[in-house]
């Protein structure tokens, strides 16, 4: 009887420790868990320009940084020479991303066929627009600078 008490005791303590035993995880581990969480489609401050700065509302300073960049790739493309022959009225659709330092890449250029045959350096005059863009403040997401992708329609109109 003794021996089957001591048995007892023996396997009591042995699997008794596992319940003192502290999970360690590391700072990485937890940094991983909470990049998981984060919904990365939605930032706290949308990607801006200076010019917006003084706006409140999120929806209004998303307005705006769409609006300033719209103007400036369609001024650049009224002041370019553009022959046509006929009429051209479409839509083009750009894809940008905004990196963590505020660098501007355009990722897609998606053009109709009408557009490309009568305007066939488009794609290039669209990319020289933005050489002379003013500074990009990248998108914040819980205090951190982010990378962030957007689609921006362009109706482009020439005749």
């Amino acid at each position: 009887m003794m021996k089957q008490i001591c048995v007892f005791i023996i396997v009591l303590t042995l699997t008794s420790c596992e319940y003192f035993n502290v999970k360690k995880t590391s700072s990485d581990a937890i940094l991983n868990e909470e990049l998981q969480t984060f919904n990365w489609n939605e930032v706290d401050v949308y990607p801006s320009f200076s010019t917006c700065d003084a706006l409140e509302l999120k929806s209004e300073k998303t307005a705006c940084f769409n609006q300033v960049l719209t103007t400036h790739i369609l001024e650049y493309l009224q002041k370019v020479p553009i022959t046509v022959t006929h009429d051209v009225t479409d839509t083009i659709n750009l894809k940008f991303q905004v990196s963590e330092t505020g660098t501007l890449s355009l990722l897609n250029i998606e053009v109709d066929s009408l557009v490309t045959r009568e305007i066939p350096n488009i794609k290039a005059l669209i990319h020289s627009s933005l050489d002379s863009l003013p500074k990009v403040y990248p998108a914040i997401k819980r205090g951190q600078q982010v990378k962030t992708e957007f689609e921006l329609p362009i109706i482009v109109h020439a005749n």
